[in-house]
């Protein structure tokens, strides 16, 4: 599946829906803080979301679409990571290093991180173990 390039405002919008559920154009503006965008704003953002296959309309109760997200908030998460990574050559190392610069990087999220990947090599290690 070809995952779609999703802006800010679009990622916002699937963030709505993944925490609300099925939601109209109005409910979705009314998520968003004060101050909100336009409701045509929203609405644009919605139907590109649509043509992206990011989102299907649902029902129709009355004028209102109904509209919930097909794409997972994983796979956009992965998508997301993938892109901000390629502006690091694809490695980790400096995009760690950049956010440990900017004081977004504590130690006690380093040694998460560290217990996190040796869950992870457990399993993997699991895997292998049984599939011999």
């Amino acid at each position: 599946m070809n995952l779609p390039r999703l802006t800010k405002l679009e990622l916002q919008v699937l963030e709505a829906l993944w925490t609300h559920g099925r939601a109209s154009i109005r409910e979705i503006q009314e998520f968003f803080p004060e101050p909100r965008p336009a409701y045509t704003t929203i609405q644009t953002t919605v139907y590109r979301l649509e043509a992206k296959r990011a989102l299907r309309r649902v029902r129709k109760i009355s004028n209102a679409h109904i509209f919930e997200p097909i794409l997972e908030r994983d796979v956009a998460r992965h998508r997301l990571l993938d892109e901000i990574l390629s502006f690091f050559g694809g490695r980790a190392q400096p995009m760690m290093a950049q956010l440990a610069e900017a004081g977004k990087l504590t130690l006690e999220d380093v040694r998460e991180l560290e217990k996190m990947i040796q869950n992870a090599d457990r399993r993997k290690s699991d895997r292998k173990e049984k599939s011999k």
